[in-house]
């Protein structure tokens, strides 16, 4: 429905071309890529994770420039600004798209001109790219093996949102994954009534599959397929400031890399520090940015970025604009069965991980999520906290708990 109301008001404001996906389905870093690959004006994506609205506070929309990241905040300033004078909108009476029949429909509008809507494969160019991003042939080795029997068990829950059909062919037909392990793959517009957020909570069952099974490695999407959680055997789990650090520790084992070089790394300020031991081991750049994708964008389109992440389980590089469940996955896959070269122990998500620890040490995070506060006492906590930051005894005060005592060396607001 609300494609179909898009759609229509973009031929009644002289929008010449739209692409869409079939279905209505596409990730958001297949958005990004296809903004960039088509030298498209910008996207819009409706994407329930992003500043949820509507009358039941699922549906959101993001609007996506034409470097193929989310607006900056020139942009959405600039929208703001529209909405609190519009008086009036235009929309096409009458046109009619078959979103789920692949193909190009070409219209006339009186008084406007032509309209052109390509229905397109959801899959087709992001699964190109990614065979020009890593080696498909040494990852389905490690999925199928040379006798049929895999190397490296994996499981992979997409929580019925839109990476089913990502999942079904970027990693079961070109990869060798068996379709019983693509859990939740199928795409339903409530995702089955669930929350689609890969963490230890919302992805419980993907947790107690691998707890329970013969399973190597587990990852499970966010609805728009831009976020990812990566669990090990007996559901290791790997924390995503973690993910981040070892992918960055670890670029070599991806060909995309080897081909670009490494322009630097980058984190937003709630991530934990582990990427910069590894930035500062390598004497690569390192950045923090606020928290938003947009941030990353303007350093990967000043030619300073090739990987970065946040907390909130999103990770990707300057192959887009946007973060990348799929690629994170990937990513992932390359690294475990280049280390495998050297035995099955060395490539294990456990192995990876406790290798890294020891070699860097190990950084931990809190994050705490209140959601439906009353807005004055919320506003009293982060006043009282900001009056903390802001006291110069803050820093070097220390804290005992269990036994232990920490102290203070920084205490910021972005």
């Amino acid at each position: 429905e609300a494609l179909a109301k898009i759609i229509s008001m973009c031929a009644a404001n002289k929008i010449s071309k739209v692409l869409v996906g079939q279905h209505g389905i596409f990730s958001t870093p297949a958005v990004s890529y296809l903004i960039r690959k088509y030298k498209a004006d910008g996207g819009i994506l409706l994407t329930a994770s992003h500043n949820p609205g509507g009358p039941d506070a699922d549906f959101g929309i993001k609007f996506n420039s034409a470097n193929g990241g989310p607006a900056p905040e020139s942009v959405t300033e600039a929208i703001y600004q529209e909405t609190t004078r519009i008086s009036k909108y235009s929309i096409t009476q009458g046109l009619t798209v078959d979103i789920d029949k692949l193909g190009t429909s070409k219209f006339y509008i009186a008084g406007i001109g032509d309209f052109e809507v390509v229905v397109m494969d959801s899959v087709d160019d992001y699964l190109s790219y990614m065979k020009e991003l890593f080696d498909f042939k040494s990852i389905r080795a490690m999925l199928t093996g040379s006798d049929g029997k895999p190397k490296c068990d994996i499981i992979i829950n997409a929580l019925c949102g839109v990476m089913g059909c990502y999942v079904k062919r970027v990693l079961c037909q070109e990869l060798g994954l068996p379709e019983s392990q693509a859990i939740k793959c199928v795409t339903l517009p409530d995702f089955g009534g669930e929350h689609p957020d890969p963490n230890l909570t919302y992805a419980a069952e993907l947790v107690e599959s691998l707890k329970a099974g013969p399973y190597d490695f587990g990852a499970a999407f966010d609805g728009d397929g831009d976020r990812n959680m990566i669990l090990g055997k007996k559901a290791f789990f790997i924390s995503p400031c973690d993910s981040l650090a070892v992918i960055a520790d670890n670029l070599e084992c991806i060909p995309y890399f080897n081909k670009t070089g490494v322009k630097g790394y980058a984190r937003s300020m709630p991530t934990s520090g582990a990427v910069d031991r590894v930035a500062a081991a390598k004497k690569i750049e390192c950045f923090e940015v606020p928290t938003g994708w947009k941030f990353f964008g303007n350093l990967m389109d000043a030619g300073r970025l090739s990987l970065c992440g946040e907390e909130s389980f999103g990770t990707g590089s300057d192959h887009i604009r946007e973060k990348d469940g799929m690629w994170a996955v990937l990513a992932w896959l390359s690294i475990m069965a280049n280390k495998r070269q050297a035995g099955p122990e060395h490539g294990s998500v456990e192995a990876i991980m406790k290798r890294h620890w020891s070699k860097y040490g190990r950084n931990f995070f809190t994050r705490y999520d209140y959601e439906n506060c009353e807005s004055a006492p919320a506003e009293k906590m982060m006043s009282n906290l900001q009056a903390m930051i802001d006291d110069p005894a803050t820093v070097g005060k220390e804290f005992s708990n269990s036994g232990k005592t920490y102290k203070v060396a920084k205490a910021d607001n972005f």
